[in-house]
């Protein structure tokens, strides 16, 4: 192949240097006005009034939107538990805030500064409800509920509205309790992984209005140009086709913006009053406002043979899901087939769920669930090496998947599977090599000292292996549709390709543009 493959000048670059790229805080419009969210008091209350006169009466404001505004008052990528604006005259379940960025209201003004001075003076009566922020308690009998109140759609079967609990999977292979028989070691831990923050560069920023054509367009950066245009359709009651979504350059995304964060504010604000709606969130709002990492809970017991043969695990993983659910349950499947690691392990046992508490919602993050996992499941595998006198490479070695190898869902392992080759070149270029006995280990044994670290720190050299997923995962749906128009007399001279995929950073216009070459 000539084009694919070969080393470009990405299509992207010179316009991002040079900083012609139009971000969505760079575009305005003639006659814009500006929009600020009315965030709740509490991180769990029950809204009984929200009294926007003083706000109207403001200087500059055009109008106050509550959920009284909003014609279907529900979102969400995965299924729709999330209010686009909470309080009185909508549905049951956008009468509470079960985080501290829900949003009550919205603002338009003629500037940001109006606009965010008339937030201010929104006035809100509550009633403060019961918080519950780790995982685990969520899920005891006494905990406070997150989501009473049925949802209009659940992917799922039938959800039980008196628990805290999303979703779990259930994973089994072989006889765990026979297999753990035959172990001459066992281990057994606790884990836990917290939340993060994507930090990308540019915080969440868009511009809608309404076209001469009646259709409302919104410009912001996002993940999922499909997705998107579908829940803010879905939130205003409006066919699809009458939402279009554009992407500017994307600052950075890293998962952040598979999930909406203001697209449907702007499109209900532009629709209502007719102007073109602006907002920029402060850093201090984008790290409020969207989702993070799912912080993980998982205690884990493996066992191996003497000789190095994993011959059981058994895991319990519980993810905290935040307020909503956002990509929970996706994730929760990968970190689920992700905890066992990339060796083959005859007995299995997983149970793993995913649940509501009242931290900030949790979602796509770059490894998707498998960074957690790993996480664990390296940790077991060293700890398992140290019991048995086990150089960590040689126990990788001893256990890892090739073709052909079952997986715990029982699953084979196609060919071209070159893990262990993978894991061969790390382990020599982090100073392993096979000894004489034609086991793997470090020449020393030991981690090396660092003479410039304080007297209880050390330098060593550490091994760990992971795989992950192709794709969104669990059997998710993946299509990609382009378009291509070819211009030229007798032969073809330039051709101009089109195909929603975002750019984030990765080059992915730069690959559409060598595919359509090719």
């Amino acid at each position: 192949m000539r084009a694919v493959g070969s080393s470009i000048q990405r299509n992207d670059a010179v316009d991002k240097v040079t900083g012609r790229a139009a971000y969505a805080g760079d575009i305005d419009l003639p006659g814009q006005a500006w929009l600020a969210i009315v965030y709740p008091p509490s991180p769990h209350a029950h809204i009984t009034r929200i009294d926007t006169a003083p706000a109207l009466a403001a200087p500059g404001v055009i109008a106050v939107l509550t959920a009284a505004d909003v014609p279907v008052n529900e979102y969400g990528l995965i299924l729709p538990d999330q209010p686009v604006l909470c309080g009185p005259g909508s549905t049951e379940q956008a009468k509470t805030v079960r985080w501290e960025a829900d949003h009550l209201a919205v603002v338009v003004a003629e500037t940001p500064e109006q606009a965010r001075a008339g937030a201010k003076l929104v006035q809100v009566e509550y009633t403060e409800l019961p918080v519950v922020t780790d995982p685990l308690a969520a899920l005891q009998a006494d905990a406070p509920v997150i989501h009473p109140h049925p949802f209009s759609r659940f992917p799922y079967g039938e959800r039980d509205a008196s628990s805290n609990l999303l979703l779990e999977y259930h994973l089994r292979r072989g006889d765990v309790e026979a297999g753990f028989a035959q172990a001459a070691v066992i281990v057994e831990s606790s884990y836990r992984t917290h939340a993060q923050e994507h930090a990308y560069l540019q915080p969440e920023a868009g511009l809608a209005f309404v076209r001469e054509d009646g259709r409302i367009e919104v410009i912001a950066a996002g993940q999922w140009m499909h997705e998107d245009r579908a829940q803010i359709a879905h939130a205003l009651g409006l066919p699809a086709e009458q939402i279009v979504v554009r992407y500017p350059a994307i600052g950075g995304a890293f998962g952040g913006r598979e999930d909406l964060s203001v697209q449907i504010v702007l499109a209900l604000a532009a629709w209502k009053t007719g102007r073109p709606v602006k907002i920029v969130w402060s850093r201090e709002e984008s790290i409020r406002g969207h989702h993070k990492r799912h912080p993980f809970v998982i205690h884990a017991k493996w066992g191996a043979t003497r000789e190095g043969k994993i011959v059981a695990a058994q895991m319990d993983v519980t993810s905290d899901a935040g307020a909503y659910a956002y990509t929970s349950t996706k994730v929760l499947g990968n970190a689920t087939l992700m905890c066992l690691g990339p060796y083959e392990i005859p007995n299995v046992y997983v149970d793993a769920r995913t649940v509501y508490t009242n931290n900030c919602p949790s979602g796509a993050f770059r490894g998707f669930g498998a960074p957690q996992g790993h996480f664990a499941a390296e940790g077991q595998m060293n700890k398992l090496a140290d019991a048995l006198g086990i150089d960590p490479v040689e126990l990788r070695m001893r256990n890892v998947i090739h073709d052909g190898s079952i997986l715990a869902t029982r699953s084979t392992v196609p060919a071209g599977c070159t893990a262990e080759e993978v894991l061969a070149e790390a382990a020599r270029r982090g100073g392993w090599q096979k000894l004489g006995t034609g086991d793997w280990g470090l020449e020393t044994g030991r981690p090396i000292p660092n003479p410039q670290s304080p007297v209880s720190a050390a330098r060593g050299t550490g091994i760990a292996l992971c795989f992950k997923n192709v794709g969104f995962s669990l059997g998710f749906p993946e299509h990609c549709h382009a378009w291509v128009e070819l211009h030229g007399t007798s032969v073809v001279e330039r051709a101009r390709v089109g195909c929603v995929g975002a750019e984030m950073g990765q080059g992915a216009h730069s690959a559409f543009a060598q595919i359509a070459a090719e």
